[in-house]
């Protein structure tokens, strides 16, 4: 089997994938693959195995142990939810709310990886950055991310910010927001449902880290689902917030910041 054959096969699932699948085999560049694309396949039976993981619904990032985020890899594996792209519009947010303090004080609620709280440490130099989760599996990956940039942040294994002391400028959250019945894909069922499902309606869990912010933070900054802006929006005003609604580049409500008028 030649290199071109093995992209051929693992095209199914699309050119970007089969030459992100292919890099990580090989350990190789895409120019090099450009370059080689009819050499033999160098173990050829491990890329196939490789091949029938991602078929069986096993991300394609949890393979290759990492994921791309704002330009820096991290590391990622089971366990952990996998970063997408529509959460860096969540951090441009929060950078544009952090510039408002000298020294912002921010908590985040459901760490994940690390990729929020590590990407705001990296530019904001002077903020007090405390970084929550319940899962072990998530804190650690947060650790070894953490460590691997260098971020100063503070880790704490936490039910929200239960075990936190003080205020905040701003809590910032990307929690679950799908819905229990929501259809899922194979791939994003490998992931860790409690990562994923906000609750039977979705917004649970948004809901409560709203409830959570009113008493103690000036901003929050969330994701939401593409469905949650009428119910965020109904909740946020009664609770006194002044919000405002963001959308991804597919133009689907995404997020929204709130200020906290009583703060």
């Amino acid at each position: 089997m030649r290199i071109c054959d093995g992209l051929n096969l693992a095209k199914e699932f699309g050119n970007r994938f089969a030459y992100l699948l292919m890099e990580f085999h090989l350990k190789k560049s895409r120019e090099w693959i450009f370059l080689h694309l009819n050499d033999e396949l160098a173990k050829k039976d491990k890329f196939i195995e490789l091949l029938d993981r991602y078929k069986n619904g096993e991300p394609l990032e949890y393979i290759t142990g990492y994921c791309e985020f704002m330009g820096r890899d991290f590391e990622v594996g089971k366990g952990v939810l996998i970063p997408r792209f529509e959460t860096e519009i969540l951090i441009e947010k929060a950078l544009e709310i952090a510039s408002k303090f000298n020294a912002p004080r921010i908590a985040e609620i459901g760490v994940g990886s690390g990729i929020i709280s590590i990407s705001l440490a990296l530019e904001l130099k002077n903020a007090k950055i405390i970084a929550t989760d319940i899962s072990l599996d998530a804190l650690r990956y947060a650790k070894i991310n953490k460590d691997k940039f260098q971020a100063n942040i503070e880790l704490i294994e936490s039910d929200y910010i239960d075990k936190v002391n003080g205020d905040f400028d701003i809590i910032i959250s990307n929690p679950p927001y799908i819905a229990a019945n929501y259809p899922l894909d194979k791939w994003v069922l490998s992931e860790p449902k409690a990562a994923l499902i906000g609750g039977e309606v979705g917004d649970e869990m948004l809901k409560e880290i709203a409830l959570i912010a009113k008493s103690r933070s000036k901003y929050l900054i969330c994701e939401m689902g593409y469905d949650q802006k009428l119910s965020m929006q109904n909740y946020l005003d009664n609770l006194g917030f002044q919000s405002e609604f963001y959308t991804d580049l597919a133009g689907l409500d995404r997020g929204f910041i709130a200020y906290n008028k009583g703060k």
